[in-house]
């Protein structure tokens, strides 16, 4: 029985903590441990970003130096790579109504060296006339240059005569009375041309041009017989994960069938552009139509510089047959304008059905390879952004890459 007077003792209640209160007084508040831990949370080390920032800016270089000093075995590898992704299709179908590979390879590059050497030959007539009017085009054009240094040379000493004649009448104006002076003439000693440096250092160029072609055709030949051997190994490397094993072969899968595209888009647009200038060419009636045809689509491959040459080259040869200068300039504008309709419609059509890329990317990739490997790097400048491409769409830490890639 509780007696009226009785208090139930009631719980403790913590006061709470005052500004000011240290942790040691009455009203200490006793953190609970779990909110301890998360006060120790890792921080940043700005010391370790700058020296990963720094170790990837010298990987950087190194690896841009590396692409530089093995210009020629880069350029060679690649070059091979892209001929045996383009004619293995042959080879497979070769497989597939039971021809050994080995058999198939031999076949198709024998096939490949033949159709270039028979093109050639058929050409050799007008090619042979063209290199035969050099000598011609060299006077020609050695006459205007001469002719325009004299207009230059007559209108300075116009120019000279005119202000000896100012301030002549300017001293006499001024009662000097003093004899003019003679003008200051400069005289530019402009260094001599010699035939035999220049063509001991084509020869030079040739021969390695020769060799270079002979590692591509042996390492083109040699990709071809081993078939799938690299990319069942690639697989292999990735490790025993299934899903690393399915990533790499979709990457190289994609990788085959762009490559196989692009090179496929790069002799569509070539031989529209052969086609197109020889019917210019023959309608005009430029001797060697066919020839300057040629050379219009195989120099088309090379973007931006090599429709160029190849303008300049043909209205080299218009002036030469008609000598007239706006006949020379309108047939060379009609070797840029089919060059710019097939580049601007066709070759961007067919790229984006091929890989949607982004063409500001695209260009400043173009100026890095021409800058690394000079027109080496304009012809192998694309088919690389592809594969990187690619490579970046299916890799994780890469896609912001890919995304600047993509359009």
């Amino acid at each position: 029985m509780t007696h009226s007077g009785d208090i139930p003792a009631a719980a403790p209640v913590k006061p709470e903590p005052q500004a000011g209160e240290g942790n040691g007084g009455a009203g200490a508040v006793v953190i609970p441990a779990a909110v301890a831990d998360d006060t120790t949370a890792p921080t940043v080390d700005a010391g370790t970003d700058a020296r990963g920032l720094a170790l990837g800016i010298l990987a950087t270089v190194a690896v841009v130096f590396v692409l530089e000093w093995a210009q020629s075995f880069f350029i060679s590898m690649l070059l091979g790579i892209l001929f045996a992704y383009t004619l293995n299709p042959l080879v497979v179908w070769l497989e597939r109504i039971r021809v050994p590979r080995v058999v198939g390879s031999v076949v198709v590059m024998v096939g490949v060296v033949c159709a270039l050497g028979l093109g050639t030959f058929s050409l050799r007539g007008q090619m042979q006339t063209i290199l035969d009017q050099v000598p011609e085009a060299v006077s020609k054009l050695s006459a205007g240059l001469t002719s325009l240094r004299k207009g230059e040379a007559s209108t300075m000493q116009k120019v000279q005569t005119a202000a000896s004649e100012i301030e002549k009448v300017t001293s006499q104006a001024a009662g000097m009375g003093a004899a003019p002076r003679q003008p200051t003439r400069v005289v530019v000693d402009s260094p001599g041309f010699k035939l035999g440096n220049f063509l001991l250092v084509g020869s030079m160029g040739a021969v390695g041009l020769i060799g270079q072609a002979a590692m591509v055709l042996f390492l083109t030949f040699f990709l071809l017989l081993s078939g799938d051997t690299y990319k069942r190994k690639l697989v292999r490397l990735t490790g025993p994960s299934i899903s690393s094993k399915k990533i790499t072969v979709h990457i190289l899968d994609d990788i085959n069938e762009s490559i196989q595209r692009y090179m496929f888009m790069l002799l569509a647009t070539n031989v529209l552009v052969a086609m197109l200038t020889w019917i210019t060419l023959h309608w005009v009636g430029l001797d060697n139509a066919g020839a300057w045809a040629v050379a219009a689509g195989l120099l088309h491959v090379i973007p931006y510089f090599g429709p160029a040459v190849a303008a300049a080259g043909i209205g080299m040869a218009a002036f030469m047959q008609f000598d007239v200068l706006s006949t020379a300039l309108l047939v060379a504008g009609a070797s840029v304008a089919i060059a710019t309709f097939v580049g601007t419609f066709v070759t961007t059509w067919m790229t984006g059905r091929i890989a949607r890329m982004n063409t500001a990317a695209v260009f400043v990739s173009l100026l890095f390879w021409a800058w690394l490997w000079g027109v080496w790097g304009l012809l192998l400048s694309i088919p690389i952004t592809v594969i990187v491409k690619v490579v970046t769409q299916h890799v994780e830490q890469l896609e912001s890459v890919a995304e600047l890639l993509g359009e």
